[in-house]
């Protein structure tokens, strides 16, 4: 393989390029449902502002503040890991995923809410692209937190050792998951 290629960003970015086009297809995914969303919403108007009111913008906004700051502690991880600080890049994983599990707690405190009050996949459009959008990215936040749990086994491991590019990687798919919350918030909680 050519170096020049291989060290040239647009080639090669941070991660790899297979995790660069796995991350471009689910926010492709993400954004086909979004403009579900919005397309259906602008027929049913009504329904979606009387059930996006029926959504709590304290637990969203408690989650997305929780989603930045794990977001921030895993940047800081990749930053000291390049550092060669990995006694602090591991702490800072641990923040990381655990951010990721209090997301996953609130969001199923607020699931729970939602199905002991009978509002479930089936109660109209709008509750029906909030729990699969919704769903869809908690699965991918408990991927992530898997990743970060090998990860850090790996690091606690004296015969496994990771490199640069796998923790990179490990960032990139963390903060896609950021990313789609980002614009999950505010099209679900905020908008209508």
């Amino acid at each position: 393989m050519d170096t020049k290629a291989y060290q040239n960003p647009l080639f090669y970015p941070p991660g790899g390029i297979l995790l660069w086009i796995i991350i471009f297809l689910e926010l492709i995914t993400f954004g086909m449902g979004m403009l579900g969303l919005a397309y259906s919403g602008s027929f049913e108007r009504e329904i979606f502002r009387e059930s996006s009111g029926q959504l709590s913008r304290v637990i969203g906004t408690i989650n997305t503040l929780i989603l930045l700051s794990s977001g921030y502690a895993m940047a800081a991880a990749v930053h000291a890991f390049q550092a060669s600080n990995k006694g602090r890049a591991k702490r800072l994983l641990v923040w990381t995923a655990s951010g990721g599990l209090l997301f996953v707690v609130v969001k199923s405190w607020e699931y729970y809410e939602k199905i002991s009050l009978g509002i479930g996949l089936g109660e109209n459009t709008f509750f029906t692209f909030y729990w699969l959008l919704t769903g869809f990215h908690l699965i991918h936040v408990f991927i992530g937190l898997i990743i970060i749990g090998v990860v850090l086994f790996k690091m606690r491991s004296a015969t496994s050792s990771i490199d640069t590019e796998d923790l990179q990687a490990v960032g990139a798919f963390w903060h896609m998951c950021d990313l789609i919350w980002l614009l999950l918030f505010p099209a679900l909680y905020l908008i209508w």
